[in-house]
């Protein structure tokens, strides 16, 4: 039996998962999440680690493996490091098996991911630096529109003429949103016309690295926007040759935390079963 944590440190919030794997059984303990705002990341992090212990009735010492991800290697009691894009994958399958894809969008950015079903990642692609294709930006949009973020993806869905939103850029696209206010187009129409925006960014990742069918998974914060998981839904189908199958999860914010978990049980296992050939040597 082994018990590992992942913890993903992300540009706006903390996800920390815990599991347990004995033999082909894989038992989710405890999760956490903390919103990162302006606290320390670090300091967040070990909260969120001594949560998953309270939470599972667990002492340090009975874990195993303490696997971080994301922007936290500096977390200064992790175990080991793994990049983001092999937890998302690792998670993504946890979540749906037959997931062969991901399309991760967090804080600032977002990005394509394809792998195996191992969770090997094959290719990979990120949004430019400009923001307006992420979740801060949105937070941004729906702040000034003084709408709440759980309020966004239903009443994107409530849209009946979508206003295109053409900008890259993050500054121009809020300058955007501040004319169609001043022009009386509706809340809807205008969170609407940035998901369509967005998607549209996201739809042409996944094409740059190749995917043309398959499951693709919707992970990181933005992953329970159900407004923008609709229209991207609605931006790859139109696409041509091409026949993709975009799905969301409920825990589909913690796919890094999952698979940096699940990773550090196989390197924990990996290594304990080099220590005991080296010892039988």
């Amino acid at each position: 039996m082994t018990i590992a944590a992942g913890i993903d440190v992300g540009t706006g919030a903390i996800k920390a998962a815990l599991f347990r794997v004995e033999a082909d059984q894989t038992s989710w303990l405890s999760r956490a999440t903390f919103r990162i705002r302006q606290r320390d990341p670090m300091e967040l992090a070990r909260i969120a680690y001594d949560q998953l212990l309270e939470d599972a009735k667990l002492g340090e010492k009975q874990i195993d493996y303490v696997a971080t991800t994301g922007d936290g290697e500096g977390v200064p009691f992790h175990t080991g490091h793994f990049y983001s894009m092999t937890t998302h994958a690792r998670g993504a399958i946890y979540l749906d098996p037959q997931s062969r894809s991901v399309l991760d969008v967090g804080a600032l950015h977002g990005r394509a991911i394809s792998f195996d079903e191992r969770g090997k990642v094959l290719s990979y692609k990120m949004t430019s630096q400009c923001a307006s294709g992420s979740g801060q930006f949105l937070e941004n949009i729906a702040r000034y529109l003084g709408i709440a973020q759980d309020e966004i993806g239903s009443l994107s869905q409530q849209a009946d003429d979508p206003e295109a939103v053409s900008s890259i850029c993050a500054v121009l696209a809020e300058t955007d949103v501040i004319n169609m206010v001043s022009r009386g187009i509706t809340a809807p129409n205008i969170l609407k016309g940035i998901h369509l925006s967005m998607a549209g960014r996201l739809s042409k990742l996944l094409k740059s690295i190749g995917v043309t069918q398959g499951v693709v998974m919707v992970t990181g914060g933005l992953a329970l926007d159900k407004g923008l998981v609709a229209a991207i839904e609605e931006d790859v189908g139109k696409m041509k040759d091409t026949k993709v199958a975009i799905r969301s999860h409920p825990d589909s914010i913690y796919a890094g935390a999952i698979g940096a978990a699940l990773w550090g049980v196989f390197r924990f296992e990996k290594l304990a079963a080099l220590a005991d050939v080296a010892k039988a040597a």
